[in-house]
């Protein structure tokens, strides 16, 4: 097997690349990737240089893994800002390190992808082998596996990798014939505050429309790029994504995207945009112009579930945070993270930091648990 580092989707063909991929996980697909590449989303003028691995037999790909060098830390949901203060005040460099994550995403996926006949512990001890040869010749600090799937974070743990982890909260559909039908799962006083709840929005005279995304138009893209961008405007930042992003996505994968358009008086308030795998649905993005009693509510998580329960998908991730979820349905669940430090005492602080945080991330799971609003 040889590695090959790549510095642009560009150079590896987008068949063979999603042969590999599939079409459960979107976010791994090659259009999605290249997107961010071509709109310059990320670059390395942003702190994202590409430096994807692709596991090479002869002249066939059997593995592949999406990979940044980062200068920063910025995007990413799983937060070391503190590791790198503590390089920072001992005199060494934590920047670059390196990213195998999906720019600004925080879903949990496969971040190594290979052949069902390809040997996966001898993919991974090559992948990890040269990764820590490179990053002795070029004095990266580390390497960090951000929102791997549960068996993965497993495989990384037994190759020696620190793990961590978090909490997200998911909802799972248990056949439920519809929204009533979920209700009826909840107790008297939770059932009636998310009644209540969309029928704030219909009594504000607010209508939603569900658009698949291959039959979104030009106009109703430049919408919600707007409500998109000032969902981060409002908080005096940077959209981390341009308008040529979602164009691109929207002309080379508009079948895994689903628009969420909010309507008052037949002008559009607000949007929120998912993305649809095999049995799963991606709440991603949110934006409006001003603030409605419940609409939040009501575009990113009741219209999702609407979604998935009459398309019997199984799960609805509608990103990180969100302890307003629990009340609403949405389950704790475990999310994972990798990390080898290439610096030994460093490594070794981090193994105790991460230990304990363990510990308070399953207290705080358990308790979170106890707050959910179904019947006993």
């Amino acid at each position: 097997m040889e590695v090959k580092l790549i510095n642009s989707m560009t150079q590896v063909d987008c068949a063979d690349w999603n042969r590999l991929v599939g079409d459960a996980y979107p976010f791994l697909r090659h259009e999605f990737l290249l997107a961010l590449e071509e709109s310059g989303s990320i670059c390395e003028q942003a702190g994202w240089t590409p430096a994807h691995l692709l596991v090479m037999n002869a002249d066939e790909l059997v593995a592949l893994m999406p990979q940044y060098l980062k200068q920063h830390s910025w995007g990413e949901y799983v937060f070391d800002h503190q590791w790198a203060q503590a390089y920072q005040q001992q005199g060494i460099h934590y920047y670059p390190k390196w990213l195998c994550a999906i720019p600004f995403t925080p879903c949990q996926g496969s971040r190594i992808v290979c052949l069902d006949t390809a040997d996966q512990v001898k993919v991974m001890r090559v992948l990890l082998a040269f990764i820590k040869q490179h990053s002795q010749q070029q004095n990266i600090s580390s390497w960090h596996c951000l929102f791997p799937e549960p068996q993965q974070a497993e495989q990384l743990k037994e190759s020696g990798l620190s793990i961590r982890e978090g909490v997200q909260f998911h909802w799972f559909n248990k056949g439920y014939r519809d929204f009533n039908d979920f209700l009826g799962t909840m107790n008297a006083s939770k059932r009636k505050m998310l009644k209540r709840e969309r029928r704030r929005v219909s009594e504000q005279g607010i209508s939603l429309l569900q658009i698949a995304g291959a039959e979104v138009s030009e106009q109703q893209w430049q919408i919600f790029y707007r409500f998109y961008a000032m969902t981060y405007l409002k908080r005096s930042s940077q959209p981390y994504l341009n308008l040529a992003f979602f164009q691109q996505i929207a002309a080379t994968m508009g079948n895994y995207l689903l628009l969420i358009l909010a309507f008052k008086d037949d002008n559009p308030i607000a949007a929120a945009l998912s993305f649809v795998g095999a049995d799963t649905l991606y709440g991603r993005y949110w934006g409006c112009y001003e603030e409605y009693n419940s609409l939040h509510f009501e575009a990113c998580y009741y219209q999702g579930l609407d979604y998935c329960i009459e398309h019997g998908l199984k799960r609805f991730d509608s990103g990180a945070q969100g302890e307003h979820k629990i009340s609403r349905g949405f389950e704790p669940v475990t999310t994972y993270s990798a990390h080898w430090i290439k610096d030994a005492g460093f490594a070794k602080a981090i193994d105790h930091f991460i230990v304990r945080e363990q510990q308070n991330m399953q207290n705080y799971k358990q308790d979170a648990a106890t707050y959910l609003p179904f019947k006993q």
